[in-house]
């Protein structure tokens, strides 16, 4: 699954962290050659152009209140963000999101027609982490002069021709070979997004500018997956992959004729990620991200496969919903509350997710109890990128470009091998055995994170 990780709003725009994938957070070196860059020559500049007429004061004081380094002025509060452009981004995120885990919905459906078993067609999951996980590095590397919105197209067109080739193929190694497209064309779209959309508002409302952005991913969750999988369940699988098709194609008319181009990086400018590594709490941090995210990916990507051996099969759409909505609700209080609860979200998080996989592994015999693990399950992780993304960003420091890279690359890595381990217990074991090893793998993830006092998850918050 992806969900990817968001920023949240309202926090400081001069250390405004990347999301990532799947699910998955953005890919710094976008990021820091906003963050490097003169604001007066490149970032102010660039908001001149995308705000509409009349949204600030004629009144305002001089300029100067929103100089680097000083606080923001009446006028800079009463700038809007480009909400048009933002949107679109948005929904290049939902695009990204839903691509990675609507497999995960529509599992029993598709191993019918590709002829292989639930856990080779799990695969596809997999390998479309691998895409992202393989590429995103050298690939924005690659791209990092190319303009923005340039790039932004070549990633959305990619996602349509991939789901396009996925929803008209009949044989399993064509499919595969359509998701590991789309998982490049994830990893070019997580590189530039979080940036992106930073770069398009006021300085004061870049936090905000980002959350919005990153809104896709909790939609997707929430209420992409389950339509995705009602759609397929009451017309044909393939239907819900045009579908996606369908809706990139729009994206792109509205990315082409909404949304501001920016320039690129300049030559030179790439996060050090190996003296990210040796910043005390940076480790504990890509730990916890690694093992938590393989944890949650054994599961979520044989979920169907999993209720379907319950004999509730017929039940996964509404499932799926219920584990949205609440990733959205855990979404919500994260975001209002990570500022002050950093250490404490994160464990709280850990706690209900291992709780959801209790119930499952002792009373998933009870319909009841299986509704109400799926509730759990979400308003424990639908925060955990959110609060990964932030650990990672304050743990780094001057250094948090090379954590983020870091972090893109192991969560993606975690989602493939979550898609790898859970086929081989499915072969081996059963789809019984998931939550046992769900709540297996969370324990030293919160051994990590009570252990990380001084450094990586500390008391107190994020810095604001």
């Amino acid at each position: 699954m992806s969900t990817t990780p968001a920023t949240t709003p309202g926090r400081a725009p001069n250390r405004a962290p990347d999301p990532a994938p799947g699910a998955a957070p953005g890919t710094p070196p976008d990021a820091a050659s906003d963050t490097e860059r003169n604001p007066v020559t490149s970032d102010a500049a660039d908001t001149t152009d995308v705000h509409p007429p009349g949204s600030g004061a004629p009144d305002a004081p001089p300029p100067t209140s929103s100089a680097p380094g000083g606080g923001a002025g009446p006028a800079e509060e009463r700038q809007k963000l480009p909400l048009l452009a933002l949107l679109a981004l948005a929904t290049a995120v939902f695009v990204t999101s839903l691509t990675e885990t609507l497999p995960a919905g529509l599992l029993t459906a598709m191993s019918g027609d590709l002829g292989v078993g639930a856990s080779a067609t799990g695969q596809t999951v997999t390998v479309y982490a691998l895409g992202t996980a393989l590429t995103a590095i050298p690939l924005t590397a690659a791209t990092a002069r190319w303009r923005r919105k340039r790039l932004l197209l070549v990633s959305m067109a990619g996602f349509a021709a991939a789901n396009t080739v996925t929803a008209v193929s009949s044989e399993y190694g064509l499919t595969m070979a359509a998701r590991f497209v789309a998982g490049v064309a994830a990893g070019l779209a997580w590189a530039l997004l979080a940036g992106y959309a930073r770069r398009l508002a006021p300085e004061r409302l870049q936090g905000r500018a980002i959350a919005v952005a990153m809104a896709g991913i909790p939609v997707a969750l929430s209420l992409g997956v389950p339509a995705g999988t009602y759609l397929g369940k009451v017309t044909d699988w393939r239907v819900a992959f045009l579908a996606m098709t369908g809706l990139t194609v729009l994206l792109l008319g509205w990315i082409a004729a909404a949304v501001p181009d920016q320039p690129g990086a300049r030559a030179g400018e790439r996060p050090g990620m190996l003296r990210a590594l040796r910043v005390p709490g940076v480790a504990a941090v890509l730990f916890v991200t690694l093992v938590f995210v393989l944890a949650h990916t054994v599961l979520y990507a044989y979920v169907a496969a999993f209720l379907d051996d319950l004999g509730m099969g017929d039940r996964t759409d509404l499932v799926l919903l219920e584990f949205g909505a609440a990733s959205l609700l855990s979404i919500w209080v994260v975001g209002a509350r990570i500022h002050r609860q950093l250490r404490l979200l994160t464990v709280t998080g850990t706690l209900l997710v291992a709780l959801a996989a209790a119930l499952l592994a002792v009373l998933a015999d009870h319909t009841a109890f299986v509704h109400l693990a799926a509730v759990l399950w979400g308003l424990g992780w639908g925060g955990v990128p959110t609060l990964l993304q932030t650990a990672a960003g304050e743990a780094g420091g001057a250094e948090a470009d090379g954590a983020q890279a870091m972090l893109v690359t192991l969560w993606n890595v975690a989602m493939a091998a979550g898609g790898v381990i859970g086929g081989v217990l499915l072969d081996a074991v059963g789809s019984g055995s998931f939550p046992g090893t769900l709540l297996a793998l969370l324990v030293p993830v919160l051994v990590v994170v009570v252990r990380s006092r001084s450094h990586g998850f500390p008391p107190g918050g994020a810095a604001t």
